[in-house]
């Protein structure tokens, strides 16, 4: 009857492969007319109820909304907004219960309905043609729709295709193909010149050659009402035979058209754009009514439903108000099902909420939807490759997914299942086929999620090793360039000079020989000898040669630059404690690698390394005793002032406390043999910079007050002063800080001492920051000229006022911290994640037991390895956070903790004085709301100082991230 009613307008219908036959059950629901579904008392509006990314929410908790409001905007190019459903209050955004088979949560936005119904202003489009195709796009994005039918991918990407790509055919998807599910039927039956509609802005927006609506023969009632709907209009209606699963995307394409959507194609490529009536409909009242989407029609059916049949159901509605709603016993329910019994799943918590792709809720008692049968092994029968719809070979991927062999299952396309369930419904060992799919599925995607992070990590470091090699060559042509040129003015400037060493010689020759002969002389008188005149004469001689070998080297030190040896003894030394260093560190740098990877020589290189550090320390020693034998280059000492000598030795054994600190840490990660010794010289010089500290404080006490001279206009302000002192001394520790990297870099001879100078530097600004934080706490407050009354707006926090210690940012220091923890927490990650997957290889190899044994261990020797690997980038990255944080302290004088809960406490002051002025604001005085606004200025201006204060800590020592 069907194949004569449409004769006229029937076109040929193509086949796929494969399909089943199962039971439709359809009769159940679709014979009552749809109806409203139940007003909830509250909704859970999940962000990711679609493909792609979730939506940002708009609102807070406690705020208000109207119907039809949005309250979260797409966020990305592939996702959906969402809106009010109703009017209500939101009381809560965060994890609830969502449409998953696992029963997982996600950021749902919580509203409690207040029963109004009230909608915000809307408006439609009369004639949508007056629209350009890209405001009626954006029309749909910001509406919220998404495939009605099952998969949820937002609409508004699949009608913006572009330019370049022609669309041949629009298929309109109306087949509804799976059992129980009549949403589509009665959607089409109730409301066909709305479908139309929407299909015709379709038309507008895709330009198709030709449209085609694809209905089985199963629904003649609606196929009857599309056809009057669709007169006078180019759509064609092409009714198919009953076949599941005729409604999936690609299968319908081939159906309608004969063309078929090959492996890893998209239907757009080969000319053709999918969409379903529920889309349509719902395209028709964004465009038209102004409507976006807030409802859907869902079909609520099975045995445990007292009055089946389909509602339009509010999104967000938990699926328990709508059994209540539908009649449905709770006692009588022996499984819940949220979609159809094939591509559905079972739903464990009713809480769980109805969303944009919610098309069925089946309520069946135990006889109607059993338990599946205990999973046999498989016969290999090859009835699930038969029935595929998607022409691949089941019982291959069922096996590489079992197994784990993922490179396999996707070498026979596991990507283009469309988990029909066809396969496991014919399989006669009941074995969950689309399970293992999913599971499969879930892991390649995973995997190749996990490849995309490993691929840009080792981009970054690949470019990074060739940045380094690139700057290693340019600084080694940079140094060799600089030895000759020293090498070239050497020879240039070399002219003759007085040898003070070689003066200093001859004269320790002559006194000795002057005294050897005076002892002669002695000895012969004493004997009575007969040549004692000649004796005491050679004497006289000897002693005029010593005191004009003394006057020789007196006026060489007198005639000035005579140190030019002594000049080169130190010079050679320096070189050579540059090179012993170097040459230790590379050391230390390759014991550390063996021991990482395990290999045989890493004790002869850490025995190597300590010897190298002895090395290096005795030509420390020697340098030292070489630089205090040099003769003195200044000219005069300055008057001795004990505050200022005790001030210096402070600096000095503080630099030295904190270069044993470091060196006790290095030895202590290390391994070092000598890190309790190193330690114990650490506490040794604390004691004694402590001890100094303290004869400083007595020496300031006791020190006689100094006039100062008579100011000539205005009385000094010793805070601008100390300002200014601990200025300059910043200014002069940040530029040696940097002569000594760049010495460091360069390999520079006197790294070393530019770095000793830092040192020196720095403790002498921490001194002076101490004392300017003292003067300021001891300075009385300044007294508050009259000013006018202040205006009534409340003047913005100063941006700029931070404490004086973090007025000073070196932003290349930061920035180089920062580029070394990330390359540490790329180490760890990478290194954590290789031992992951090692261990899990050797956990899978114990438990299939079938790998030998000395594989086996070598397995766990490879484990063990990278586990240590993983450890020491970990320690490493540890270590370096905690010298951030201790630089921090000492910069501050407040530990990181410490300025985010002063950050905190502010923050929370300002917002409490806020709130009590909000209050205060309709009932005060003016005079009272005068000084809560001025107490608000305060607040504002201490937090914006707490937060500066935090926000710069952090910049400087490169923790942002």
């Amino acid at each position: 009857m069907i194949r004569t009613l449409f004769s006229s307008r029937s076109r040929k219908v193509y086949d796929f492969h494969g399909g089943i036959h199962p039971p439709e059950r359809k009769a159940l629901s679709n014979g009552t007319a749809i109806v409203p579904g139940p007003m909830p008392a509250q909704l859970i509006l999940p962000l990711n109820m679609h493909i792609g990314a979730p939506a940002k929410p708009l609102v807070e908790p406690g705020e208000r909304v109207l119907k039809g409001q949005m309250i979260a905007e797409p966020s990305g190019a592939v996702s959906a907004a969402i809106h009010a459903p109703t009017s209500g209050t939101v009381s809560a955004i965060g994890p609830r219960a969502i449409q998953h088979p696992s029963g997982m949560d996600a950021i749902c936005i919580v509203i409690d309905t207040d029963g109004k119904d009230e909608w915000i202003e809307h408006a439609g489009v009369a004639d949508y043609t007056e629209r350009s195709p890209g405001e009626l796009v954006d029309t749909i994005r910001h509406s919220g729709i998404a495939g009605m039918g099952g998969a949820g991918f937002p609409t508004s990407i699949k009608v913006n295709l572009g330019d370049h790509q022609r669309v041949e055919e629009l298929v309109i998807n109306a087949v509804e193909c799976e059992p129980y599910i009549t949403a589509d039927d009665r959607l089409m039956r109730e409301r066909a010149d709305e479908i139309i509609a929407g299909i015709n802005i379709l038309q507008y927006l895709l330009n198709p050659r030709r449209t085609l609506i694809g209905i089985e023969d199963n629904k003649p009632e609606a196929i009857s009402i599309i056809k009057r709907a669709c007169k006078g209009c180019d759509i064609d209606v092409r009714v198919v035979p009953t076949k599941y699963p005729s409604g999936g995307e690609k299968q319908l394409i081939q159906l309608l058209t004969g063309k078929e959507v090959k492996s890893g194609q998209l239907p757009a490529q080969v000319g053709v754009v999918c969409q379903n009536v529920g889309t349509a409909y719902a395209i028709k009242r964004a465009v038209i009514d102004g409507e976006p989407l807030l409802s859907r029609v869902t079909t609520l059916t099975g045995e445990g439903v007292s009055q089946p049949g389909n509602m339009e159901v509010l999104l967000g509605t938990p699926v328990r108000d709508l059994l209540l709603h539908g009649g449905v016993d709770p006692d009588n329910i022996g499984r819940l099902v949220m979609g159809g019994p094939m591509m559905g799943f079972t739903l464990h918590n009713p809480a769980v909420p109805v969303v944009k792709t919610t098309n069925c809720i089946i309520a069946a008692t135990l006889e109607e939807l059993p338990e599946p049968p205990p999973e046999q092994p498989c016969i290999r029968c090859g009835s699930c490759a038969d029935v595929c719809p998607a022409n691949l070979l089941p019982q291959q991927l069922y096996w590489h997914a079992k197994n784990d062999d993922l490179d396999k299952a996707q070498h026979h396309n596991l990507m283009d299942c469309i988990e029909c369930g066809a396969c496991a419904y014919v399989c006669p060992s009941h074995i969950p086929l689309v399970q293992y799919y999913r599971y499969a599925k879930a892991e390649v995607r995973q995997q190749a999620a996990e490849q995309v992070k490993a691929d840009k990590a080792r981009q970054r470091f690949e470019a990074r090793q060739a940045r380094i090699e690139a700057e290693k060559a340019e600084k080694e042509a940079r140094r060799q360039a600089r030895l000759e040129a020293n090498r070239k003015k050497k020879v240039e400037t070399s002219a003759p000079s007085v040898d003070t060493a070689a003066l200093k010689q001859a004269s320790l020759e002559a006194s000795k020989a002057y005294k050897a002969a005076v002892k002669a002389a002695k000895a012969a008188e004493a004997e009575g000898a007969a040549n004692i005149n000649e004796l005491k004469a050679e004497v006289d001689r000897l002693k005029a040669e010593a005191d004009k070998a003394k006057a020789a080297v007196r006026d060489a030190k007198d005639a000035g630059p005579a140190a030019a040896p002594t000049e080169d003894r130190v010079g050679n030394l320096k070189k050579q404690v540059g090179e012993a260093s170097t040459a230790y560190k590379a050391a230390v740098k390759a014991a550390k690698a063996a021991e990482e990877n395990g290999d045989d020589n890493a004790a002869d290189l850490r025995a190597k390394a300590d010897e190298l550090k002895a090395s290096a320390d005795k030509l420390k020693a020697e340098l030292r005793d070489a630089k205090a034998s040099a003769p003195a280059t200044t000219a005069a000492a300055p008057q001795a002032d004990p505050v200022a000598d005790l001030k210096k030795q402070v600096g000095d054994a503080s630099s030295a406390y904190k270069a044993a600190v470091k060196a006790a840490k290095e030895a202590e990660e290390n391994g070092a043999d000598n890190a309790a010794e190193l330690r114990s010289q650490a506490d040794e010089l604390k004691a004694k910079a402590d001890q100094l500290k303290a004869d400083l404080r007595d020496a300031k006490a006791n020190a006689p007050a100094t006039p100062t001279p008579a100011p000539a206009a205005a009385p000094a302000d010793p805070l601008a002063e100390l300002k200014k002192k601990v200025g300059e001394v910043s200014s002069a520790y940040k530029a040696a800080v940097k002569a000594a990297k760049e010495a460091d870099e360069n390999g520079a001879d006197n790294a070393a001492e530019l770095r000793a100078e830092a040192d020196r530097l720095k403790a002498e600004a921490d001194h002076w920051k101490a004392e300017l934080r003292e003067a300021k706490a001891s300075a009385p407050a300044p007294a508050t000229p009259k000013t006018p009354p202040a205006p009534t707006d409340t003047p913005k926090a100063p941006e700029t006022e931070a404490p004086q210690a973090l007025k000073a940012v070196d932003p290349e220091v930061a920035a180089k911290r920062q580029k070394r923890l990330k390359a540490l927490k790329t180490a760890y990650n990478m290194a954590h994640k290789q031992y992951k997957e090692a261990h899990a290889a050797l956990e899978r190899g114990e438990r299939n037991g079938d790998i030998p044994a000395e594989e086996l261990n070598a397995m766990e020797r490879k484990v063990d390895k990278l586990k240590g690997k993983a450890d020491v980038a970990r320690d490493a990255l540890d270590a370096l956070v905690e010298e951030a944080k201790a630089d921090i302290r000492a910069h501050t004088g407040k530990d990181l903790k410490t300025l985010k809960l002063e950050a905190a406490r502010a923050e929370s002051a300002l917002a409490d004085k806020q709130r009590e002025l909000e209050q205060q604001r309709d009932n005060a005085s003016e005079v009272n709301l005068e000084a809560l606004s001025s107490e608000l200025q305060a607040l504002e201006a201490e937090a914006q100082i707490a937060r500066m204060a935090l926000k710069q800590a952090v910049e400087e020592q490169g923790l942002q991230d």
